[in-house]
């Protein structure tokens, strides 16, 4: 029975249907499936799909919104209970585009897919100071910081973020991930970055693994 109400709820989210995806989690929850279990079988399998779905171009940001807002319909549900029954995310990541530097599209995909995979993000906006990413960073317990830039402009900005990590002496407790249209693999390495990824979804796979690690 809690098999096929977790399959309805991830095909829901799939669809975007925000009002039904609620409604089917008070459901699970009111038939006593476990709260966990709503949010990995459910919730999270199904934005995962998504996630996979985007990656290969056969769904668009528009399809990726909706179902990140009816995922997010639904995790209200469960949030309270989760903390009750001791649920703690699988990480936390501090999420920003670099100072001087004002898109978000992107980053904010990067926020719901990597909500997706069950991380807390702490969105810190854009137009993000270097100090600010460090403070957040070591306020919330961050394991990642990830930052965005979507200028040539803008990037060293991101090289400014790792000399502040170093010189708060936080730079080996937490991974640096970088993205943006104008990044590279040759400049994550050549800034000592942790990790550069190409797109969203990818960018949160990486995320979920140093989480795991």
């Amino acid at each position: 029975m809690s098999e096929k109400i977790l399959q309805e709820i991830s095909e829901q989210l799939q669809k975007g249907k925000a009002k039904a995806v609620k409604e089917l989690v008070e459901k699970a929850v009111a038939d006593g499936v476990n709260v966990k279990s709503i949010l990995d079988d459910g919730l999270l399998s199904g934005m995962g799909i998504i996630g996979a779905k985007f990656k290969n171009n056969e769904v668009f940001v528009p399809e990726v919104l909706v179902a990140a807002r009816a995922m997010n319909m639904g995790a209200s549900v469960l949030k309270p209970l989760l903390a009750e029954a001791g649920v703690e995310a699988s990480g936390k990541v501090c999420l920003g585009t670099v100072k001087g530097d004002l898109h978000d599209i992107g980053k904010n995909l990067v926020k719901m897919m990597m909500e997706g995979k069950g991380l807390e993000v702490i969105d810190l906006g854009t137009d993000v100071p270097p100090e600010k990413f460090i403070e957040s960073a070591k306020e919330n317990d961050c394991q990642i910081i990830a930052m965005s830039a979507l200028l040539t402009t803008t990037m060293a900005a991101m090289q400014d973020v790792i000399e502040a990590a170093k010189t708060a002496g936080i730079r080996d407790d937490v991974k640096i991930m970088i993205g943006g249209a104008p990044v590279t693999q040759a400049y994550c390495e050549q800034i000592n970055a942790d990790c550069y990824t190409p797109d969203a979804a990818s960018a949160a796979e990486a995320a979920a693994a140093f989480c795991k690690a």
